[in-house]
């Protein structure tokens, strides 16, 4: 399926979402209560069937934190970026999407981490890297007085 052809699938299937030709991937944005329902489409739509999640990144904007996440139909061999973001920056939230792609549990976990973003029903939200009392490092207001590091 070419990117003009999933653009116009995605298009007809997610009336509410913003849908656009990235530079290289045709790019998704949904609302954060649309996420996980998204998702699941996305993945259990034999048209377009996203079955693998490649990586999953998390953003610091000035008033919200964004998740973008890249999805690959290995069936179909296309690609597309889905993007989200948090209702909030200063307590973020949003609904994991690691029981429709196992690989999230851990690409959550590393963003919950690093970012403190909340992933709702998450199994197992613990830190991976660092010890409890750390804060969130890659916050653009992060400061370690004790480390020396500043933003």
């Amino acid at each position: 399926m070419t990117n003009d052809e999933l653009k116009t699938v995605l298009t007809e299937r997610f009336p509410a979402a913003e849908i656009k030709q990235g530079i290289q991937y045709v790019e998704m944005t949904v609302k954060a209560e649309d996420l996980h329902e998204t998702a699941v489409q996305l993945k259990q739509t034999d048209e377009i069937y996203f079955d693998y999640l490649i990586c999953l990144t998390g953003i610091d904007y000035p008033e919200n934190m964004g998740i973008i996440y890249h999805l690959e139909s290995i069936k179909h061999r296309h690609v597309m970026v889905l993007k989200v973001r948090t209702a909030d920056r200063v307590n973020p939230a949003i609904d994991t999407v690691s029981d429709v792609w196992i690989t999230a549990k851990y690409h959550e976990r590393e963003v919950y981490d690093l970012l403190g973003v909340h992933f709702n029903n998450h199994t197992d939200l613990r830190r991976l890297f660092l010890e409890d009392g750390w804060g969130f490092p890659l916050r653009k207001d992060y400061v370690d007085e004790v480390r020396i590091v500043e933003r």
